[in-house]
């Protein structure tokens, strides 16, 4: 009997019933073969070793698919779990799932020392280079328990059905040499693919996040299949290290913290520039495109929350207080007062769409332990907008913020993204019907555009299906900061209509949507991402004149006044110190040009001119340079 096996190119090739994974990887490439970690069918991850008996589409991962990467990852927690079962056998493993930047593994075990991890990280060196095979094991739930009986938390997930496939009652787990674990897999094949591990840090938890349970031990880990994967991985983590938007905000002056009001950031003067420079980019764009600009109140009563769904889908969220013996909330989005000031008249087809644009602030109540800088905070702003508009307008409406949003990344701030369309959750508001509508109306716009996608199933928001944009920084990292969400649900809730051409009331559908995001966010990013060293239209001082003598300071007070009176930033360095001591500390404020003046230059009515990058320039008339940084200025470059 054959299969006829489709591949991710669309073509297709006939195999015998239950040849494997791995044996359909060799007949593609050797290379292939000796690089795959398991494979993905039709919808459905599976080991390399699985036989295929039906006609089915076929994808071979790697290190290259995300899906690769966690399976990977996830046999490396096998690993450190093995190796710590050789070293402390009396170490109980419980759970060990993939994070963003790797794995952690919990363990029920006296506290772990410095020493310890390195001897771990050794044993797990030793134990991939046996190239034990990974197999996969059918279990029933006795004689799962019977196994791993030494091991209550195992006991506990077994009791759960943690580990089975979903409709089948078996237990799996997989066994490398005498190990043997719980999980699901599927998994790489065997153990010398893993070619380098690092132990990261420690850390304390608890069994289920229950403080009640004792503490275990958590050991963080990266892995890899090459070791150059690793060397650049660490590089990539020390430039990091000295891109932390934390650090340069402080270094440059932008913003500082105060534990009296945890995750809302102060912005001191220069971070303020920068701030008020993308409200003032953002509002230019927004009255090319048709947007009209709104204020919101800060608090409404909770009646406004029942009513958009968000009291019963987010309260826990809200910051919620009483006024005059009523619940009342900050607020923590601005769609539903959008809402309200779209009911405030009656609204015709012919005055749709309607685009109305917020910049209030919000508040969430993020826990404390989860804040991180600008990333992560509680009191925000976004570049918030809602689109008001009839079915027909749709994917119109979509097709013009894919452009914003392409135009804002790509050729204003020269960032890549990737797009994901996130679908109906298992907890929603309304219709399917209406869902499926909705989700197809967001995939045709982006197969129109021809912008590339991935599905996240179940991942939508409870009123509606969205895009979300991943956009890559310097570093290579992701960073989710647009997004465009479209609500068939909200304006059903409060009566939202519009007169129709027919002379009949309809429901209006609303596209919430943000480009950059919580504007903090996107200045935490932009600041590792630019390293500091923002463009000129950003930086919040384009030039320092430093004076030579005391005598050249008159003149430095006009050149300054000419830089003034045009519209950029400026500011003079006239301390009795040496040149390069002054060059060297503009360059650490990251001031995109150094001005120095002199007898010469008063004498030619110029400047000396260098960067921030230690460029020598040389002599400018000031009159062209001027001009030269309005134009740098209105390219945004």
């Amino acid at each position: 009997m054959k299969v006829t096996i489709t591949f991710p190119d669309g073509s297709k090739k006939q195999f015998d019933s239950g040849i494997t994974a791995m044996e359909i990887a060799k007949s593609i490439a050797e290379g292939l073969a000796r690089n795959a970690f398991a494979a993905k069918v039709d919808d459905k991850l599976i080991d390399l070793s699985t036989s295929i008996t039906k006609s089915c589409s076929i994808r071979i991962l790697t290190w290259k698919d995300k899906e690769g990467i966690d399976i990977f990852r996830h046999s490396s927690a096998h690993l450190l779990a093995h190796a710590v079962h050789e070293l402390f056998p009396y170490a109980k493993p419980t759970i060990g799932p993939v994070t963003e930047e790797g794995f952690y593994y919990d363990f029920d075990h006296d506290p772990f020392t410095p020493q310890d991890l390195e001897k771990i990280e050794k044993k797990m060196e030793e134990i991939a280079s046996r190239k034990l095979p990974i197999q996969r094991m059918m279990l029933t739930e006795k004689q799962a328990v019977e196994l791993f009986k030494d091991n209550k938390y195992k006991v506990e997930i077994i009791k759960s059905k943690d580990t089975g496939e979903v409709g089948k009652e078996e237990i799996t787990a997989y066994k490398q040499g005498d190990f043997l674990d719980l999980c699901r897999g599927p998994h790489i094949p065997n153990t010398s693919l893993i070619k380098a591990v690092k132990l990261t840090k420690l850390a304390g938890a608890y069994w289920r996040g229950d403080q009640k349970y004792k503490q275990l031990q958590r050991i963080y880990v990266i892995s890899f299949p090459e070791k150059k994967f690793l060397t650049e991985h660490l590089q990539r983590l020390e430039e990091a290290e000295k891109r932390d938007h934390r650090k340069l905000g402080k270094e440059l002056e932008l913003f500082m913290f105060h534990e009296w009001s945890p995750g809302s950031p102060i912005l001191l003067p220069k971070g303020t520039i920068i701030y008020n420079e993308l409200l003032s980019f953002l509002r230019e764009e927004y009255r090319k495109r048709g947007y009209q600009e709104v204020i919101t109140p800060q608090l409404f009563n909770k009646a406004l929350w029942e009513t958009s769904g968000h009291w019963s889908h987010f309260k826990q969220d809200m910051f919620v207080f009483n006024v005059e013996e009523e619940e009342f909330s900050l607020k923590p989005m601005n769609c539903p007062s959008h809402v309200l000031i779209y009911k405030s008249q009656l609204r015709s087809y012919r005055d749709l769409p309607l685009r109305l644009a917020d910049f209030c602030f919000l508040h969430r109540n993020e826990l404390r332990g989860v804040l991180g800088g600008m990333t992560r905070v509680r009191k925000m702003s976004q570049d918030d907008a809602h689109v008001f508009c009839t079915p027909e307008q749709i994917n119109a409406e979509i097709e013009k913020l894919l452009d914003f949003i392409r135009y804002v990344y790509i050729d204003v701030f020269s960032f890549t993204f990737h797009a994901k369309l996130s679908t109906r959750p298992q907890e929603f508001m309304g219709d399917s019907k209406v869902w499926d509508k909705a989700e197809k109306a967001l995939e045709d716009s982006l197969k129109k555009t021809k912008l590339p996608y991935e599905i996240k199933k179940g991942e939508g928001a409870f009123y509606g299906p969205k895009i979300d944009f991943d956009v890559k920084d310097a570093l290579g990292r992701d960073w989710q900061l647009a997004t465009i969400q479209l609500d068939f649900q909200m304006p059903l809730r409060f009566g939202a209509e519009y007169e129709g051409a027919d002379g009949k009331r309809h429901a209006v559908v609303m596209i919430h949507r943000a480009i950059l995001g919580s504007l903090e966010r996107f200045l935490g990013v932009m600041v590792e991402h630019y390293a500091g060293k923002f463009p000129l239209w950003l930086s919040p001082v384009h030039v320092k004149i430093l004076t030579v003598a005391d005598r050249h300071k008159d003149y430095a007070e006009q050149v300054c006044k000419q830089f003034f009176d045009a519209g950029l930033r400026v500011a003079i360095d006239d301390r009795s110190e040496s040149i390069p001591k002054k060059v060297r500390e503009a360059q650490l404020e990251q001031v995109n040009y150094i001005l120095v003046v002199g007898d010469q230059e008063i004498k030619n009515k110029t400047v000396t001119v260098r960067t921030r990058n230690n460029e020598v320039v040389g002599e400018k008339k000031v009159d062209e340079l001027v001009k030269a940084l309005q134009r740098e200025v209105a390219e945004k470059k």
